[in-house]
């Protein structure tokens, strides 16, 4: 069925993981705010990478999962409302802090949704991978003069970059595909360095210090080796930040080197719904205002039937690919 046409109808489309690799669509019928909630006619979704470890299948994953699980960077228009529900109306636009976004519905807090502005009306918005680049941008405390290293140039990457430029600090950012290096380049990067060899990278980022190191350094992969690759990096006293989501397993890190150095150690994830909503409507303002530009960083666009494609391509990450986009109606 149309997508535009499921409104009147009263039905919705949405994902369903069935299991490793394997996704179907199906036709629901439309869920129903309650109070204090509305419902979202979702134009997009954002495919996030904390996506790939269920979509591989681990032991703890439980298939299949809810219609529209694991989508939760989407954007759309209200277009119904419940009882109690006040500052928001069927017709605005909103960004959403909600869990079950690949589908072309989804049902919201009025405490999980922020107004997009006129001057992002054209704009796709997936607010919560933004808010989170404001979120651990905040927990890193960059200020002007500082050398911050960041290790892992994806979407979240490029715009740390970006705010840490903005910041006036001196940025090096590390990344194995000379596309995400050109793109740390384009938003600010002093310098840029490929990530290919361990022992090579400590070498170059010491001699671009002098030997000091890098104030505060941002490991923005999820995995070990860039993991240790930080705390390397990092000056005696300095900001290790850990942003990359380390959910595929334990880690081992080098206590002698961070005791010694004496690091400040900051697990930039929040779990706090309000810090959450307040990163993301930081992200409104700033890119309404023309200080974070993340439009261009939505290298591929898909249907909601081909999930499955975009999040293969988000795990294998072709030379070019910064962010992938489900797109619903347009």
């Amino acid at each position: 069925m149309n997508i535009r046409a499921q409104s009147r109808t009263g039905t919705m489309s949405a994902a369903i993981v069935t299991g490793p690799g394997e996704l179907r669509v199906d036709t629901l019928p439309l869920p129903e705010p309650g109070p204090g909630q509305v419902r979202i006619k979702l134009q997009g979704c954002g495919v996030c990478a904390s996506n790939l470890v269920p979509w591989a299948g681990p032991e703890w994953m439980r298939f299949p999962t809810e219609p529209g699980g694991l989508g939760h960077e989407g954007w759309g228009i209200i277009d119904a409302v419940g009882e109690d529900v006040h500052g928001f109306a069927a017709g605005d636009r909103v960004a959403a802090l909600t869990y079950h976004a690949y589908a072309t519905h989804d049902i919201a807090d009025q405490a999980a949704i922020a107004p997009l502005p006129a001057a992002l009306a054209n704009e796709p918005f997936p607010g919560e991978p933004l808010g989170c680049a404001f979120n651990i941008f905040r927990r890193s405390a960059i200020g002007p003069g500082e050398t911050v290293a960041i290790i892992g140039i994806g979407f979240l990457g490029i715009l740390l970059t970006q705010l840490a430029s903005a910041a006036g600090a001196r940025v090096i950012a590390i990344s194995r595909r000379p596309s995400s290096l050109a793109a740390a380049k384009s938003a600010g990067a002093n310098e840029t360095i490929a990530m290919d060899d361990h022992w090579q990278i400590i070498d170059r980022v010491k001699r671009l210090t002098s030997g000091a190191f890098c104030d505060c350094v941002i490991e923005a992969v999820g995995k070990q080796w860039p993991l240790d690759l930080a705390g390397e990096l990092t000056k005696e006293r300095g900001r290790l930040v850990i942003a990359g989501y380390h959910q595929d397993g334990p880690r081992q890190v080098n206590m002698q080197l961070w005791n010694w150095r004496g690091l400040d150690v900051i697990n930039a994830h929040e779990r706090d719904p309000a810090i959450y909503m307040r990163g993301i409507r930081e992200a409104i303002e700033a890119t309404a205002a023309g200080r974070l530009s993340p439009s261009p960083l939505y290298t591929h666009r898909f249907r909601l039937e081909e999930l499955g494609a975009a999040l293969d391509m988000t795990r294998d990450r072709p030379e070019g690919f910064i962010k992938a986009l489900v797109i619903y109606d347009e």
